[in-house]
């Protein structure tokens, strides 16, 4: 059993990288393709909780809904922001990284080797 998880986009250059540093360990991770298979919203609280930021900090604006929906707007409550993430997986900043470690958004991708128990194998070099 894997003791890696990465929430993944696989169209995202920086979450594309996250994985391929932690395939460079000899590790496969559990990959969750979170578009097709959204973390539930308790789920979603959890990785939120642990990764130690706020809601508001899990939201993409690039590429997203989030201007037309107008969630810069103060009015939106946690709860709020959580329901159009549900609603809206794409909402969800990428990619987040699960190990016995901790639990990290990897933005940028070299934040990973962060919670990595086992260092690279060979020398990476990040797609651009």
């Amino acid at each position: 059993m894997t003791k890696i998880t990465i929430y993944h986009n696989p169209n995202c250059g920086t979450s594309r990288n996250a994985l391929a540093m932690i395939r460079n360990t000899g590790e496969e991770p559990h990959i969750i393709h979170y578009l097709n298979t959204p973390p539930s919203r308790d789920e979603l609280i959890e990785l939120i909780a642990a990764m130690g930021i706020t809601v508001r900090a899990l939201l993409r604006q690039k590429g997203t809904p989030y201007d037309e929906l107008d969630l810069g707007n103060a009015k939106w409550s946690d709860d709020d922001l959580l329901e159009q993430m549900l609603a809206h997986p794409i909402l969800i900043n990428r990619p987040i990284v699960v190990t016995k470690l901790g639990t990290r958004l990897c933005r940028p991708s070299e934040v990973v080797l962060d919670i990595l128990e086992k260092p690279q194998l060979s020398a990476f070099r990040k797609e651009q």
